[in-house]
């Protein structure tokens, strides 16, 4: 294998024999076992990496140049020399007809071992830089997936549908139905893999409730007298593109295609899960950290329930349907609220929002607007946030303001009623 290898990256020939040997490397690597890959990139990982001992032989000549010359001359090497040999071999996997999904399926595979070795993590990105590079918006293409798309491409919207899973063909039908949109990207050299998909519902009004959005019983609207687009799910389909941001261009797109289609519509929101908060509050409260309570939230829960720690006794209540007790519910609801209000807009992972999906819609130029309750009373709900969902508006006169604020000042913009809820 490393022969192959090295035989692409170094040997003689012109473009016709390099081609050939690439494509050859290709079929092998698609055809190797889990196991056989994991030693191609271990092999591609270690044994074609930046050469340290040139690379300090390098900085020595450019620290000992005498002239501008050999100053510019001394950079050029230096700046080759720190370019590993593999992004040859990467490079050239990229023109293959099925070079850019096998490049991209092979950075999935790496994040699951990065963090066992620190070279599989500097080859994840290397290719993530590569990525990155490659997936500009002038190559993506997006397109709208109707009743009538290819079978193919539908049986991939379901099996990638990430936040409200589509349950069967009817399901699916109803999602793509009179006020219910879904579109696609593409990219041009991958035409037949969706990268992202986004759902949309036309509504007259912010919706607070996915089940009522999804309900196929309901009446639906005509979208032509629409005035709201929710943007309900948004799924990526490839975990290879983890980190490449393709979000700003994403919303920007789709709220153009829909303000094309429909004169009408003048608000454009999302209904949001908010995946991180039951793994943030849940260690706090069974550990009896009555210090994560207000001493109003904690007087509360103890006139309720008449129990010595209000942290604990949550935690149990928590764990059972709660919600479907009315005065449980009401002692509950301002304490929940106010938590993921707190979440959302004060916890942090470096300077951006600790919730990937908070930060995902505030990156792109959005306004946490609302916190809504039982918004999602599926299992999956109940289990990442006690069934509360988001909305995030998306301001088109403040969307570049607002991606200001939060990518370089840290500032989180939000409605002054989910700023209330902190108090």
């Amino acid at each position: 294998m490393q022969g192959l290898i090295h035989d692409c990256i170094y040997a003689k020939g012109g473009d016709v024999s390099a081609r050939t040997r690439t494509v050859e490397l290709g079929a092998v690597y698609l055809h190797l076992s889990e196991k056989g890959r994991e030693t191609f990139h271990d092999i591609l990982a270690h044994d074609f990496d930046i050469d340290r001992q040139i690379l300090a032989e390098k900085i020595k000549a450019l620290e000992e140049a005498r002239n501008q010359k050999e100053a510019i001359t001394a950079e050029i090497d230096l700046k080759n020399a720190l370019t590993p040999p593999r992004i040859s071999l990467l490079t050239q996997f990229s023109s293959l007809p099925n070079g850019l999904k096998l490049l991209i399926d092979m950075r999935a595979t790496l994040l699951s071992r990065a963090k066992e070795d620190q070279r599989l993590c500097k080859l994840s990105l290397d290719i993530k830089e590569l990525l990155g590079a490659w997936f500009d918006i002038g190559m993506l293409d997006l397109q709208e997936i109707t009743w009538n798309s290819p079978a193919a491409l539908l049986e991939k919207l379901i099996e990638y549908e990430a936040v409200h899973e589509i349950r069967s063909w009817g399901d699916l039908r109803s999602r793509l139905d009179s006020n219910r949109l879904c579109f696609a990207f593409f990219h041009n050299k991958m035409p037949s893999e969706p990268l992202i998909f986004v759902e949309v519902a036309l509504v007259n009004k912010l919706s607070a409730n996915i089940q009522e959005l999804l309900n196929k019983e309901d009446e639906k609207i005509d979208p032509e007298q629409a005035a709201t687009a929710i943007f309900y799910s948004i799924s990526n389909t490839q975990p290879g593109l983890a980190g490449i941001n393709l979000g700003n261009f994403l919303i920007k797109t789709v709220v153009q295609e829909l303000s094309n289609q429909f004169d009408n519509l003048k608000h454009f929101a999302t209904l949001s899960p908010v995946p991180g908060f039951k793994k943030w509050l849940g260690p706090r409260l069974v550990s009896g950290e009555e210090d994560v309570l207000r001493p109003r939230e904690i007087a509360a829960l103890k006139g309720h329930f008449a129990c010595d720690n209000a942290a604990r006794q949550l935690t149990e209540t928590l764990s059972n349907d709660w919600y479907r007790d009315s005065e449980t519910a009401e002692i509950v609801k301002p304490i929940l609220s106010r938590l993921c209000a707190q979440y959302l807009l004060e916890e942090r992972r470096g300077n951006r929002a600790l919730d990937q999906v908070a930060n995902f819609h505030l990156s792109n130029g959005a306004r946490l607007e609302r916190i809504n309750w039982l918004a999602d009373l599926s299992e999956i709900g109940m289990k990442r946030s006690y069934g509360i969902m988001v909305n995030y508006y998306y301001e088109l006169s403040d969307i570049e303001k607002n991606h200001e604020e939060y990518v370089t000042k840290t500032n989180i913009v939000a409605s002054r009623g989910v700023k209330a809820l902190l108090k």
